[in-house]
């Protein structure tokens, strides 16, 4: 797998460069892990009902073709893009999201956070009897499928402003407690920093389904 590192990166031109990478590829075309950090803007999954987008203001809404309802990205946050062959592996999706969440739960330990996931509601949330944030969502997973292969994938809130999740219905539910590693963790942190050892937990976690790796 190529790892392609941790920058800040336009949200729309992202998408359609994974869109081109997607539908381009070939047989022997190698894996790859993007890391990004958007500017503010909002997006809609398939699922997505135009009723949790409450008061979007002055950030974008951009329609997807990844699953799941709508979910705030902005500066803060490492994103990680998947672009998987499934086909090459013995992942179905729902091993690979179990496989993307148990690295976000890896990481999070790292934080001192103690994470679980939610039957039923993909991502990764705060321990309900943690001592800070406790049942906060800090994950949130949206993969697309064509052709055998992935693309979108999770996004990490590190240490961002929280606020425009406020503006929305979270995942499509009314009331969701939004939290960061940050405050999870009651330590701050980069997520430049977070970012490289999150590369390292998404491979060990699909290193056993995956050709080699390898970063650029």
């Amino acid at each position: 797998m190529i790892v392609r590192p941790w920058a800040r990166r336009a949200y729309l031109p992202t998408l359609a460069a994974m869109r081109a990478f997607t539908a381009g590829r070939g047989p022997d075309t190698p894996d790859e892990l993007w890391l990004v950090e958007h500017e503010p803007v909002f997006t809609q999954g398939l699922a997505g009902k135009a009723e949790h987008v409450r008061d979007p203001g002055d950030i974008p809404v951009v329609a997807t073709e990844r699953g799941g309802q709508v979910t705030y990205h902005g500066p803060g946050q490492v994103v990680a893009y998947l672009m998987l062959d499934l086909r090459r592996t013995a992942l179905g999706v729902r091993d690979l999201v179990c496989r993307l969440e148990s690295a976000v739960i890896a990481q999070a330990a790292q934080a001192g956070v103690r994470a679980v996931r939610h039957p039923g509601a993909p991502g990764v949330y705060v321990a309900d009897d943690a001592a800070r944030e406790p049942g906060a969502k800090f994950a949130s997973v949206g993969l697309k499928v064509s052709r055998g292969c992935t693309f979108h994938g999770i996004a990490l809130n590190v240490a961002m402003d929280l606020s425009p999740f406020g503006r929305i219905n979270p995942c499509g539910y009314p009331g969701l407690a939004v939290t960061d590693l940050s405050r999870a963790g009651g330590v701050p942190l980069q997520p430049g920093t977070i970012a490289a050892q999150f590369a390292d937990q998404l491979l060990a976690s699909l290193g056993e389904a995956c050709p080699a790796t390898r970063p650029v």
